[in-house]
């Protein structure tokens, strides 16, 4: 079996009285050829580095190496160097530790059996696992109190359960360090908790052990009123980054979503639309997704087609599924053969809606099918506030979706349909789909309905979204020729 590469790293500014005893006091069952400490000196105006260096290649069985910043780049920035290096240097697990003696090393071992073991891929030493603990290790009481304060704000906020978000003892897998991208984070001391917040929307697992409390004669560099400010501020951005309301590209992980949850059970694109279905119509949903909304139409529908770029296999004999480039120049179907045309949350991805909309016209023929469409509206109340703001920020959901090539006001919507053929039967507007986004349903209908009170007030600002029924108007090729038909049948009627 491969013996796991394990990198002890220390973190080090003005720890000249500290480092040495800190190097000493890692056990001596990591001295082995699988363990390596780095130490890195962030360019201490002490002789932090002489102190440590003098002990590479002096320790029986563990190497040491040490390096020293040209300059200061923070206590997160000096996290990214140790990180970086350990992902560069094939190592598996990394484990973080204070060069200022303030978190034991005697603790590595049990720190790192979860991450050896393959339970976890975070390890946090937690000071408040033994609250009482703490304050007897030292901790100051307003530190003791703020702590914990903090901790459950975060908690609160993030969906998280942790003792302690502040602890400095850290050790991760370095594959899980690959999928993330600690580098944007920031190189203060709010580092930690941009990383924290990153675990947890990787789903990382993250396992809490509990440590002594020492607070000995060290100087601490971290002011506290901008280290609080700065973690509040990262956890809400990081909230309403989930939330979809606002874009952190730090805690933008993974791709783009292709396809989306069907919303239904309050007012949303989905109900409305569905709601909009004539019993015993034929209907065409085109850029249809996983078909969750299409099966849901065919509940009234006499025939539902969908169409989507991504097809995924569906066991509903309700519905039939194409594969079809939405910015293709011609359709897979017949389009004169529906009665109603679905465009659920697609035409904002599409490069040239206008061209689509007339070719959709002029492929109906002189069925004129209804249409059906729900869309963004770049004008919502939020994002005339981030505007205000000087902010306009592309994320993975919502009205600002990062796929989205296309972005529409109410009025420049209806002028798409009155431009390219269409009449324009009804508007509405839908709100923000807050059952989706907030975990707590009494605030999610309280907001509901303020949203939906404030859409009938003034609709251009509050919807989130906009739902648009019209008619297809025949073209004037379509014209002539049910006047050259008519015309013909009158004659052979013995008419004019």
């Amino acid at each position: 079996m491969k013996e796991d590469k394990i990198l002890i790293f220390i973190v080090a500014y003005n720890a000249k009285s500290t480092l040495e005893g800190v190097i000493h006091r890692i056990p001596a069952g990591l001295h082995c050829r699988n363990v390596e400490v780095l130490v890195i000196d962030d360019c201490s105006p002490d002789s932090t580095y002489l102190s440590g260096l003098k002990w590479e290649n002096q320790i029986e069985g563990l190497r040491v190496l040490v390096l020293r910043n040209p300059e200061n780049h923070g206590y997160g920035g000096n996290q990214k160097l140790g990180y970086r290096y350990a992902i560069d240097n094939g190592f598996d697990v990394v484990a973080m530790v204070h060069g200022d003696g303030q978190y034991a090393p005697e603790k590595l071992p049990e720190l790192l059996a979860p991450l050896l073991e393959g339970r976890a891929d975070v390890v946090f030493g937690s000071r408040m696992l033994k609250k009482s603990d703490a304050l007897k290790g030292g901790m100051p009481l307003y530190k003791w109190v703020g702590n914990q304060m903090l901790t459950a704000f975060q908690n609160r906020l993030l969906g998280t359960r942790l003792a302690e978000f502040h602890t400095g003892y850290r050790l991760y897998s370095v594959e899980a360090l690959k999928k993330i991208p600690f580098e944007r984070n920031a190189n203060d001391f709010h580092f930690d908790t941009d990383i924290i917040i990153q675990s947890q929307f990787a789903g990382f697992r993250i396992v809490e052990l509990p440590i002594p409390t020492f607070y000995g004669d060290e100087v601490c560099y971290v002011n506290g009123f901008k280290y609080a400010w700065n973690i509040c501020a990262s956890s809400i951005r990081g909230r309403l980054h989930l939330m979809n309301l606002f874009y952190d590209r730090k805690f933008d992980l993974g791709q783009p979503e292709l396809n989306y949850d069907v919303k239904l059970g309050f007012p949303s694109s989905h109900t409305i639309a569905i709601a909009a279905v004539k019993p015993g119509a034929k209907v065409l949903d085109i850029g249809c997704g996983q078909g969750f909304v299409a099966i849901e139409l065919a509940k009234s529908a006499s025939r539902v087609v969908g169409i989507d770029q991504y097809v995924v296999p569906q066991e509903n004999q309700a519905v039939e599924i194409k594969q079809w480039d939405l910015d293709s120049p011609s359709l897979p179907v017949d389009t004169s053969q529906f009665d109603q045309i679905f465009l659920l949350d697609i035409i904002e991805h599409l490069k040239d809606p206008e061209t689509f909309m007339e070719s959709l016209r002029e492929a109906a023929l002189s069925k004129r099918p209804e249409i059906i469409l729900t869309t963004a509206n770049i004008a919502f109340f939020m994002t005339r506030l981030m505007l205000c703001f000087g902010r306009f920020s592309y994320g993975r959901k919502g009205i600002l979706d990062r796929t989205h090539t296309r972005l529409f006001t109410w009025n420049s919507l209806r002028e798409l349909f009155e431009q390219t053929g269409y009449r324009v039967l009804e508007m509405r507007g839908i709100p923000a789909p807050f059952p989706k986004a907030i975990a707590a349903p009494w605030l999610a209908s309280f907001l509901l309905k303020v949203n939906e009170l404030g859409i009938a007030l003034f609709p251009k600002l509050f919807s989130y979204q906009i739902f648009v029924r019209a008619i297809a108007m025949p073209t004037v090729t379509q014209l002539l020729s049910e006047t050259v038909k008519s015309t013909e049948a009158i004659k052979l009627a013995g008419g004019l």
